[in-house]
């Protein structure tokens, strides 16, 4: 089916042709069709699948050649900047040759221009939620001739606080309009605010691989199982493997972003951080230093990082694993666009295990857990980037003028010899981080079919969880302690949860809890300077001595 088939007038299909679109994506050819019908639409599907093009494309074709008002007759809420110009632009470059009026409007742009342009006229305005409302304010932003509304990635304008503003802004639209509703995910709020403002809507739904269209995002995804402290040497050796082209790497916090970007700069990558520190100005600057190629990496926030769409983007890399699994979708969609495959890294700490699995519950998709690049395997990595630049030399460059010093040479050594030589010259020239510890295998859980031992208060779990180790408590009955006192103190001073914790074991004088070896630590020095039934007490390792004395009550206890 071509973009002939969906009866659009010809100077939008010359637009297509003359961009090199040749057949509409899945979310296209769902939504174009029933969108020129007039209907209300609520439409899921992941980011890079062509959304804008279906909301746009109906837009142009409605729009009147001829007496055309001063106010807008269509309005596009987006949650950013960025993604307010990317929206903009596809309207001029598919509505060029109708003379389309299109404005974007959104924070950090001075005003003034934008006042000026609407008081010229615009057809198809694109806000972000906050600066339309203060030009609804203003009285230069009129609603009243708008014929449709469109919510582009509603989800993320919920996530950013939104929600009020988006009600505000429909209040102001006429109720005989349509709404199209736009997500990459449907959070059950989203629903509700669909349940208001969209009659009767026709409801589409695409995953991610629904079609085996060549559009759908192609994207190869795996994760790495690392302790916190090797979570540096890991981002750094996998990058090292992967060698990606342009890459972002997802950050938790501002720290996070500045601390893995100095890393990054100091193991040789040309690295640029992004977080909500920075002013308009600087993310400009690092943006366009990334798509310029002069930058190989952006390390960011999820919020700096919203709207963002480049085209060059090979590789998306969670060096935290995301809180909410839906943020992982939104991560990942970045890559894998126009039937090139994308890659899609997570370095997950022990206890983000069960993220992980949420993550692949709500994307239908295993993700590939993966070992950690050895320091062998780092080295044959560089070999073979010497190798492959000795044969790009040997095949494309003269080499002649060099033939008088192997001459020279080959009086004294032999020729083989000559030729090691000159290949560890040229591998020692190329640089990069000769890592000399190994990073340790973090063990994976093991998946049962039964009770999870985790689960099991105060009872001794017969299979020990991988990974981990038991601490000692010297607080036990004796002293009242429960094991929700435990879980409470452990949960509320660490940064582990309460599903984190394993098998507790409390004895008369003493308690034994399980957790995982990569958090122990932590734990330790967290809870030392906290109070247990309102008292101090001894917290370290399990120890010989403990074991065979909790075996030996454990027997008394039987025995009675």
């Amino acid at each position: 089916m071509g973009f002939a088939e969906l009866a659009l007038r010809p100077e939008l299909l010359d637009a297509l042709s003359g961009l090199g679109y040749e057949e509409p994506t899945p979310i296209q050819r769902a939504a174009v069709p029933p969108l020129l019908q007039g209907r209300d639409l609520l439409g899921q599907a992941a980011t890079g699948t062509g959304k804008t093009a279906a909301f746009a494309l109906p837009v142009l074709q409605m729009m009147p050649d001829d007496g055309r008002g001063s106010a807008p007759t269509s309005l596009v809420l987006v949650p950013t900047r960025e993604l307010a110009e990317q929206v903009s632009q596809a309207f001029h470059r598919y509505g060029r040759a109708l003379g389309i009026r299109v404005l974007p409007i959104y924070g950090g742009q001075p005003i003034g221009r934008q006042l000026q342009v609407l008081g010229r006229g615009v057809d198809v305005v694109v806000a972000t939620p906050g600066r339309a409302l203060d030009h609804i304010g203003r009285g230069t932003l009129v609603l009243d001739d708008v014929r449709t509304v469109i919510l582009d990635e509603a989800d993320e304008m919920l996530d950013m606080g939104f929600a009020e503003d988006i009600e505000a802004i429909l209040e102001q639209t006429p109720r005989e309009r349509q709404t199209v509703l736009f997500s990459a995910t449907m959070p059950s709020r989203l629903g509700q605010i669909a349940r208001r403002h969209l009659q009767d809507p026709v409801r589409i739904e695409l995953g991610r691989d629904a079609s085996g269209d060549e559009e759908t995002p192609l994207v190869r995804q795996s994760a790495y199982v690392v302790t916190r402290a090797h979570k540096p040497a890991a981002l750094g050796r996998v990058l090292d493997i992967e060698a990606p082209t342009a890459a972002i790497v997802f950050c938790r916090t501002r720290q996070d972003v500045d601390e893995v970007t100095e890393t990054l700069n100091g193991r040789g990558y040309r690295a640029e951080a992004l977080h909500g520190g920075m002013d308009q100005a600087q993310r400009d600057r690092v943006m366009a230093r990334l798509r310029a190629g002069t930058v190989d990496l952006v390390v960011a926030t999820d919020v700096a990082a919203r709207g963002l769409d480049i085209q060059q983007l090979t590789h998306v890399v969670n060096y935290n694993v995301p809180s909410a699994p839906e943020s992982y979708v939104h991560r990942i969609g970045r890559v894998g666009r126009a039937g090139r495959e994308g890659v899609a890294i997570t370095l997950a700490e022990p206890r983000e295990h069960r993220m992980l699995k949420a993550i692949e519950r709500l994307i239908n998709q295993r993700i590939a857990i993966e070992k950690v690049p050895t320091i062998a395997d780092m080295r044959a990595r560089r070999l073979d980037l010497t190798r492959a630049a000795l044969r790009e030399i040997l095949i494309s460059d003269d080499v002649e003028h060099y033939r008088v010093v192997v001459e020279t040479l080959s009086d004294e050594f032999d020729l083989m010899h000559i030729a090691l030589a000159g290949v560890k010259l040229a591998h020692e020239a190329t640089g990069g981080t000769t890592d000399d510890e190994e990073i340790p295998e973090v063990a994976q859980p093991a998946r049962s079919k039964g009770t999870d031992p985790a689960r099991r208060d105060g009872k001794r779990a017969r299979d020990r969880t991988a990974g981990t180790t038991r601490l000692y408590f010297g607080v036990g009955r004796a002293g009242g302690v429960r094991p929700q006192d435990l879980v409470g103190a452990i949960a509320g001073e660490s940064h582990l949860r309460g599903r984190d914790i394993g098998a507790i074991e409390i004895a008369e004088r003493f308690s034994l809890v399980e957790v995982p070896e990569s958090a122990a630590d932590d734990v330790i020095t967290a809870l030392r300077r906290t109070a247990i039934k309102g008292k101090k007490t001894t917290i370290r390792r399990e120890r010989d001595d403990v074991k065979k004395g909790a075996r030996r009550e454990g027997h008394q206890r039987r025995g009675k």
